[in-house]
């Protein structure tokens, strides 16, 4: 039966509904995270709302307090729902390594012998350009890819995220590309939500204060639940509203949490600001971009690459295109200038042939055939050698003389090969 994508997904992630919601591995924070903001909520409803609702008698607003606590809680959790639930903007991986990018570079291996064999490898980086600037991409291992601009690897979901910001353990998912919209308005509704109990807590304190016409003190005592909230709400608003005014300031200067922390780090430059007002607009006014992944549809069979061949065979191919076997091409050399030789040596003796016919001297002529065949022995090669590294020649007066020298050695030749025939004369 043929699995669906989510079902061989290779991150750390978590699937339910048959892959139509995608956590993060530590989506089981999801569950604190709720439970802090409905219990303070349920808290407020029940001992500080209820008792509000007939304070406001002449519109009967006193439920709004109680209404606008419920669906403002609501808000929130769909908010953080969306947040947690979505893919953030991860890139699909390769299922191989990019074959354009890949080079091979020759490396001597100890193990063949001190040969030249290619090795795999894979520039590091690579340049492009965003906004006239030049910008370095790396590539990502897991992934088999070359990240796109602002994009990372998170170590957690064990994913490439498009613009990733962070991961947030309290929300369970990576926040990126996809994201970052609903996580920046749910920690902001958070701090109005956290805000607005803590003031209706206070309110209530002081209904209290002018119905008994007492301290401050003992309307606390008598309320000890909006002690509670407030103080509650007052150590949040620390965290939640410090946070909202941090991503107020990277929103306005188009930056995510990782960059920031890395240009601060690498004093670089932001080149992706395009000002206040239009780096607004891109995060609120922009349209979300669709999922690169589609987790429910099924997996198609991979064709297999074509294997690739051992380092010995592309070493040999490698030598091959270079000139091929070490020991092969030094024996064809040899051949080569043995047969340059040959030729080289024939043309000499049929010069001294020509000269001595020339000149009318009645010695014997050197067989040209019986040469080569002597040439060609094992024992009678290094004789011929030395004579022709040793004939020189001399150009006097429009006339070619032959040294002392190479008619003796010529003679010398010839008397070896041609003793039988010298009997048969006689």
């Amino acid at each position: 039966m043929a699995k669906r994508v989510y079902q061989v997904w290779k991150g750390s992630n978590k699937f339910i509904l048959g892959g139509r919601l995608i956590f993060g591995p530590d989506a089981r924070s999801l569950i604190v995270t709720i439970s802090l903001i409905t219990v303070p909520v349920i808290i407020f409803c029940a001992f500080v709302a209820r008792n509000l609702l007939h304070q406001f008698k002449p519109y009967n607003a006193g439920y709004a307090v109680l209404v606008v606590a419920i669906v403002f809680t609501i808000y929130v959790l769909v908010l953080l729902f969306l947040t947690s639930s979505r893919d953030p903007g991860i890139i699909p991986r390769n299922p191989h390594p990019p074959e354009d990018e890949i080079r091979y570079e020759s490396s001597i291996s100890h193990e063949h012998g001190g040969r030249q064999t290619p090795s795999l490898q894979f520039p590091r980086t690579k340049e492009v350009i965003v906004n006239g600037v030049s910008v370095r991409v790396k590539y990502c291992d897991t992934c088999m890819l070359y990240r796109p601009p602002r994009c990372s690897h998170c170590s957690i979901c064990n994913n490439c995220v498009q613009k990733f910001d962070h991961h947030c353990p309290w929300v369970g998912q990576c926040i990126g590309l996809r994201n970052y919209r609903y996580f920046f308005m749910f920690v902001s509704s958070s701090t109005l939500l956290c805000i607005y109990v803590f003031a209706m807590s206070a309110f209530y304190i002081k209904v209290l204060m002018e119905e008994n016409r007492g301290t401050v003190w003992k309307a606390m005592k008598e309320s000890p639940a909006s002690v509670i909230l407030m103080a509650y709400c007052f150590i949040s608003l620390w965290f939640v509203g410090g946070l909202t005014g941090f991503h107020l300031y990277l929103i306005g200067t188009n930056q995510t949490t990782y960059e920031n922390f890395r240009y601060r780090a690498d004093s670089r430059s932001n080149v992706y600001n395009r000002g206040c007002l239009n780096n607004f607009l891109e995060v609120f006014c922009s349209k979300v971009k669709p999922s690169k992944n589609n987790f429910r549809a099924f997996v198609q069979e991979e064709v297999p690459p074509p294997p690739a061949p051992p380092l010995r065979e592309m070493g040999a191919a490698e030598q091959d295109d270079s000139g091929g076997d070490p020991r092969s091409k030094v024996e064809d050399d040899l051949d080569i200038g043995e047969d340059l030789l040959k030729i080289s040596q024939r043309r000499n003796i049929e010069d001294i042939n020509e000269d001595i016919r020339s000149r009318g001297s009645t010695g014997p002529q050197l067989n040209v055939s019986e040469v080569d065949s002597s040439l060609g022995s094992d024992h009678r090669a290094p004789t011929i050698r030395s004579d022709a590294r040793h004939s020189s020649w001399g150009h006097r007066s429009g006339s070619w003389d032959i040294a002392s020298e190479v008619l003796a050695n010529a003679n010398v030749t010839e008397s070896r090969g041609y003793a039988p025939s010298k009997e048969t004369r006689q």
